[in-house]
């Protein structure tokens, strides 16, 4: 018999990421023991490149296409055919490359690092939704305070100290947020001009662009996530913080090896352990979970083994906790006979649980590359081969300065589409402009980031889309086959009337306003994608069906009430099966914000109490 097996685990927690590592940790600081399983291994292990594409901010893309620790799985955006393939990205009868990581940290070992707040009607909508007011807003911040450790107000951090602080921010958590741009980077006379032009050009396009510039300075200098010194969300120029320590990744691999050493027996960190089915006790409470031991068990793996694996299992004292991820998550629960009864039927699985809303109701933001050629390469990439030892590698290494120090992120502009600003919604817009060549995902994208210094690129994002349309099913009974997936875009979703579209050809619009004198200067010297030629709304309507992806998979497994197709509760436990809750990006009934880490940081926090309280009212012996 196994550790795994004899040991005393209180709780078993399957995934690693910002949600499953954010939670095992902290209840093992609560005094409880922990088996946390992770399908990769470690991202800072001994393998080509590795660590420096964990390391280096400015290698996250690598980092995506890393052998040691990618998982690729391939989904649809459409099902019909013919309309799929009009996407270059894809590859027939193989899908749209879709990035995800197999590793200690999950997504946040390869991620962009962006630490983003959602918005507060994102939580105050899952509060309207279930009746429970601890998701209002007003209570959600305290877990944003209790992950971020902010560095990047360096003023408001020191008057904190005699109770001065309007902010928001968390200045003690585990989580160290920095700006993405270090001032050694603004020496390139090309970045500088980008920055002023484009900040002249949106503000003299606001109604009233010097009032509304004192209103951006009082309200945090660009800072995304401050508290607002007025109603209403963060509008405007922003940089993007992000989740390093000194211009380093920092994440939730650094949390767990931090918790472990601190509480040396408590937490179990499973590595190479891909789990395969939740276990139930006589009663059908969730009592354990069996998966199989082995590196690259998964088909989604760059280099899947040929292994079969060690089959094993671990018992939970008090619960099972799903942590997998939106393909993930709803792929295990069906593998464990929880989900749409006649799915199951079809693959042979015994019904544990008719619960139809799991893998429904999958959201992803909508993006689209608006790409450039300089008329010159930009001088802050002089040098760059995203190798170490290079001249930019060896400033990181050595002062923590340069472009290396950055994921890339020049600026953001948060903006509202047309149909937000009518009804008064949050704002749905974010253009965020890159020092690279990027149009999205597919085998060797990271190649361009590396070859073409001379590339810009305005990455637009369309948040809180109306498409609910998505799907993860499973491709068989194997829990080695990755699921179909299938986003079901624009018309072939719920976006009938092409409010999601017509968003984002708005957002392509305003790129080219703020990008216009750029261009006339000769500064930019032509628009790569979608190119001069494509100028009327249809023509851009199709750039946009044609090209969209999005990387922030969420809401496959969500909170809400079962009649609603809804899976779990307010406390993200599973309907009707005991002992057994879900706390990942799959749990959002509606994908939050515009970069989903941050708040699946705060769930996981959040989901940390409801556990806890249970725990207080459920004697072990009753468990």
């Amino acid at each position: 018999m196994s550790d795994a097996e004899s040991a005393a685990w209180d709780y078993v927690i399957v995934g690693s990421g910002a949600g499953g590592g954010t939670l095992a940790a902290r209840l093992v600081e609560a005094g409880m023991r922990v088996f946390l399983l992770e399908a990769g291994g470690d991202p800072r292990a001994a393998a080509e490149r590795l660590p420096e594409d964990y390391d280096v901010p400015a290698f996250h893309a690598f980092a995506c296409e890393n052998a040691a620790m990618s998982w690729n799985f391939r989904v649809r955006h459409y099902a019909d055919e013919g309309r799929q393939a009009k996407d270059w990205k894809y590859e027939a009868g193989q899908g749209v490359l879709y990035p995800r990581a197999a590793a200690l940290g999950g997504c946040t070992s390869h991620n962009a690092m962006i630490f983003m707040l959602p918005h507060d009607a994102d939580w105050n909508h899952v509060a309207q939704l279930t009746g429970d007011r601890s998701w209002r807003a007003s209570r959600m911040r305290r877990y944003a305070r209790r992950v971020e450790d902010c560095r990047h107000r360096p003023v408001w951090r020191a008057l904190r100290h005699v109770g001065l602080d309007p902010t928001g921010h968390g200045w003690g958590g585990w989580l160290r947020t920095e700006k993405s741009i270090p001032l050694s980077v603004l020496g390139d006379e090309g970045l500088v001009r980008v920055l002023r032009d484009t900040a002249s050009v949106f503000t003299s396009s606001l109604p009233t662009p010097l009032l509304s510039t004192l209103r951006w300075l009082r309200g945090g200098l660009g800072d995304p996530n401050t508290r607002r010194l007025r109603p209403g969300s963060f509008e405007g120029i922003c940089y993007t913080p992000l989740a390093t320590s000194e211009h380093r990744r920092a994440g939730v691999r650094e949390r767990l090896l931090d918790v472990a050493a601190r509480h040396p027996g408590r937490l179990q960190l499973e590595l190479d352990a891909l789990a395969t089915r939740v276990l139930f006790d006589a009663d059908g409470a969730a009592c354990g979970v069996e998966y199989l031991k082995g590196k690259r068990l998964y088909r989604a793996h760059a280099a899947p083994s040929s292994a079969e694996g060690v089959r094993r299992d671990v018992r939970a004292r008090r619960e099972v906790i799903l942590c997998g991820g939106a393909f993930n998550t709803p792929q295990l629960l069906m593998l464990s006979g929880i989900g749409p009864a006649a799915e199951l039927e079809a693959h042979g699985i015994p019904l544990q649980k008719n619960l139809p809303g799991v893998g429904r109701n999958l959201q992803d933001r909508y993006e689209v590359a608006v790409t450039h050629r300089m008329r010159e390469p930009w001088e802050v990439l002089e040098g760059a081969r995203f190798d170490r030892d290079d001249t930019l590698w060896r400033h990181w290494h050595e002062e923590r300065s340069g472009m290396y120090a950055s994921n890339g992120a020049a600026l953001g502009v948060v903006s509202r589409s047309a149909t937000a600003d009518r009804t008064g919604q949050e704002p749905d817009l974010f253009c965020m402009a890159l020092l690279a060549g990027f149009e999205g995902y597919f085998p060797g994208f990271s190649k361009r980031v590396r070859d073409q210094p001379d590339q810009l690129t305005w990455a637009v994002l369309k948040a809180h889309t109306l498409n609910r349309a998505g799907t993860v099913r499973l491709r068989s009974a194997d829990p080695r086959d990755t699921p179909l997936v299938n986003f079901h875009y624009f018309e072939e979703g719920d976006d009938q009337a092409g409010e999601d579209l017509r968003a984002v050809v708005q957002a392509i619009r305003f790129v080219r306003r703020m990008t216009a004198p750029l261009l006339a200067k000769g500064w930019i010297a032509e628009e790569l994608a979608p190119g001069a030629a494509v100028q009327s709304d249809e023509a851009l309507a199709d750039y946009v069906r044609n090209t969209a992806w999005g990387h922030h998979a969420s809401c496959s497994c969500p909170i809400g009430p079962p009649e609603k197709g809804g899976v779990l509760d307010s406390a993200f436990a599973v309907h009707g099966v005991p002992r057994l809750r879900v706390v990942d990006a799959s749990a959002f009934p509606r994908i939050p914000g515009f970069f989903v880490a941050a708040a699946v940081y705060m769930i996981a926090e959040k989901a940390a109490d409801a556990v806890l309280r249970t725990a207080m009212r459920t004697p072990l012996s009753a468990s």
